[in-house]
Parts: structure tokens; sequence; C-alpha cells
């Protein structure tokens, strides 16, 4: 029964797709998010069901009239040269046939966001993207928490099977980055019913992330909480709320799940924290002497025997410090777009909504930063989509802009010219009226 729905909502999709290209860019972010055919049970689960979709979008986007070139930002082209780079670096792999491997599946992940950028051309378009990812992760998220409440937060609670975030401490890190583009929905959304549930899904995916027992998680449900408080404008309201959220759940976590979270106070106690550390010294010192191609993907088999352990480590010690500067760039880069942006629109009647947008896909961001700097996940699709939504909203918010000011600059000329032939007309009433005497 389960791969019949899966079939006919795959179906739904394609259709989708091929009637309005901009719909098959949603349905790829849902089968990559939400992995519906994940849990079928029969023959659809081995079904390229994502690669039959992809073809599909591809060809839509081959023949599209309606599609934008590529917007004009360094970080599209930093992007295209990281993944060349990456090509340069597999060919110097210790790993040959496990680093091809890997090659090939970050170009997967890497090329439907060419039809991202090309497709996604309006701000209602760019709008509905952020709802999807935000409902694809979101719906797994609440799952996780009702789950997590009816078991007494005595069960860890795991990601979708056979995808990018299965395990636990993954999963954690996605539900709590979509947290704030589910608030981004949630100021937009006009229903009422459907605004206050997106307000209810919020503490579920807290539940959800600390049921995962994940340290990172908690050290990023932390860092999130603080830049959720810092913007909101009822403060007053929000902290007692979370005292109050945090005071309840103590009494339910059981007693392990504290003792994981003291290791981050006696990390050098704990054999699984000192064990990254050890990876990530090893990792270190294999780029000091390999500097500009790493140990190639995969690498970790031959330099440490053990997984990296965080994105920041696994990016220069696979490929080096010009690939891991390129890495970086793109997410510092574009925090900072993300901070300059709301300054350049403040003020104007009807750009409110750019420093929100900014504000959440910043919060996210440093949610990914914070929360892998203790996973390997720097191929994640989900980090490049926030890169790229935040490029297109910068596109749609400085046009919008430029269209702003022009309508303004043609109306002051209209009304400098209305109040100077009042005035001559003022003039010459005046002077007639003194001419007689």
């Amino acid at each position: 029964m389960r791969d019949i729905v899966v079939l006919i909502f795959l179906s739904g999709c394609i259709i989708a797709a091929l009637k309005q290209p901009w719909w098959g860019v949603l349905s790829l972010a849902v089968f990559s998010y939400l992995n519906p055919h994940a849990y079928a049970w029969g023959f659809v689960r081995s079904l390229p069901v994502y690669y039959v979709l992809f073809l599909i979008v591809a060809f839509r986007t081959f023949v599209a009239k309606d599609k934008q070139p590529l917007p004009k930002d360094w970080r599209i082209t930093v992007f295209i040269l990281l993944w060349l780079y990456f090509g340069i670096t597999t060919t110097q792999a210790y790993m040959q046939d496990e680093a091809w491997r890997k090659y090939l599946e970050v170009t997967k992940i890497y090329v439907p966001f060419y039809f991202t950028l090309v497709l996604i051309n309006t701000r209602d378009k760019l709008y509905y993207l952020i709802v999807t990812i935000a409902a694809s992760i979101g719906i797994l998220g609440v799952k996780g928490g009702l789950f997590a409440i009816l078991k007494g937060f005595s069960a860890r609670v795991y990601g979708p099977p056979s995808t990018q975030f299965e395990e636990n401490n993954a999963f954690a890190i996605a539900v709590l980055i979509i947290i704030p583009l589910i608030l981004i929905w949630q100021k937009e959304e006009l229903r009422p019913w459907l605004k206050k549930g997106l307000l209810f899904a919020v503490p579920l995916i807290y539940a959800c992330s600390l049921c995962s027992w994940s340290r990172g998680a908690l050290l990023t449900m932390t860092t999130l909480t603080g830049m959720l408080i810092w913007q909101s404008k009822r403060k007053y309201l929000g902290i007692p709320l979370v005292f109050a959220g945090a005071f309840f759940v103590k009494d339910y976590l059981p007693q392990e799940w504290f003792g994981r979270m003291e290791t981050l106070e006696t990390y050098n106690q704990d054999e699984s924290a000192m064990g990254r550390i050890e990876a990530w010294t090893d990792g270190w010192n294999h780029t000091l002497e390999h500097p500009f191609i790493g140990s190639g993907f995969e690498g970790w088999q031959r330099v440490t025997m053990r997984d990296w352990h965080s994105s920041y480590v696994e990016m220069f010690s696979e490929h080096g410090f010009i690939a891991f500067g390129l890495w970086l760039s793109l997410i510092l880069g574009t925090l900072i777009s993300l901070t300059k942006l709301p300054k350049q629109t403040r003020g104007i009647e009807g750009m409110e909504w750019v420093g929100h947008y900014c504000f959440m896909l910043r919060a996210s961001l440093i949610c990914y930063m914070v929360g892998t700097a203790f996973l390997g996940l720097s191929y994640w699709d989900l980090l490049y989509h926030l890169i790229f939504i935040a490029v297109l909203l910068k596109k749609f918010a400085l046009e919008e802009l430029a269209e702003k000011r022009s309508a303004s600059s043609l109306i002051r000329p209209s009304i400098t010219t209305s109040r100077s032939k009042i005035n001559s007309q003022g003039v010459l009433q005046l002077q007639s009226k003194k001419s007689p005497s």
C-alpha cells in the first residue's frame, strides 16, 4: 500500500514538473529531504525515483522559456570552482574507488542547484521553496517530537533511513536548522489555523532534537534559542517560556541523557570525544604535509581510521586549504551578505520582509556552523540550499529596491512640476490684481 501511495505521489510530482518546471524544483526538494520513498516497504525503495524526477526537471529546464540567467553573484563562481577543485583532489585521492564514487555523489547533489538558480525567478517562488524545505523536514521533526513525548524522552529519535540525515546527530541538526525557515513561513502565512499550527510545531521540533541525545544538537539548540530571543519583539514572553519548557522537560529526561550531556564539560574523560580530537589532530597534521590536495574523499580511512566528525576538518583534510578557503568563504560571505542587505532596505516601505528573511536565514546558517563542527556534513545539500536561497534573496531584494527608487524618482519631478505651476499661477494672479492700481 505504501509503495502505491509513493508511486501516486511521484506521478503527481512528474506531472507538476512537466506543467511548471519550477514545481519540479520543489518536488526535488521534497524527495531530497522528506524522502517519501524511504518509508515504502516494497519495490519502490529500490527504484531510482529521485533520478527519474531529476531527468524530468532537467528536460523541462532545458526547454523552459521563463527561466532567468544565472544571477551575477560571486558565490556561484566560487561554488563552481569548489566543485572543479574536488575533481582535482579526487585524481590524487588515497582511496580511488571510494573517492570517485563520492565525487559522483556530490556532483548529483550539486547539479540540481542550477535548476534552483534559473527557475526560482520571483520572490513568490522563493517563498514556496522555503516553505517546501521547511515542511519536508518539519513534518519529520514534528513526528519525531510526538514520538519523543509519547516515549517519555527515553528513546532516541532517528532520521529517515538511507538519507543524509538518517543518523540521530545529523537529524537533530537538520530539524533545528529549519526552525527559522518555519518562522518565515509562519510570518507570511495568512490562514490563522495554519499560522498557529506552525508555532505549535516549534516546541515539538525542540523535543525531537532533545531526544536525539546529541551533544552537538544541544549546543546548536542553545545558540538558536538565544538568537530567536534576541530578535524577538516579545522578549519578556520568550524568556519565561524557555525556562518553563526546560523546567518541564528536565523531569522526564532519563539520567543517561544528563550523563551524556555532562561529557561536554568532562570531554577529556570521554572516549568518544577524545577519539574525535585525535582524528582532528591527525587530519590537521596530514593537511600541513599536503596543503593543496589533502587526502581526497573518504581519506580518513588512510589518515586516521576514524570518521572526521567535523565539517571543517573534513573539508581541509580531504581537499586541502584552498578548497577549505573556497568553502568557508561561501558560508562567511553569505553571513555578511545577510547582515548587510537589511541595512540597504531599512526604512523602505513594503520591504520589511527582507530583514526578517535575512535574520532567519542567517540563524539557520549559524545553526549549521555550530552543529556540524562535530559532524562531517560539509557536502550536505541543505547547506547549499541556504546559500543559494540567500543569493536569490539578494537578487530579488535589490531588484525590488531599484524599482521602488525608480518609481520614487518619477513621482518627485511630477510633484515639483505641479508645485511650480501653482506658484507661477499664483504669481500671475497676484500681478493681475495689482496692475489696475
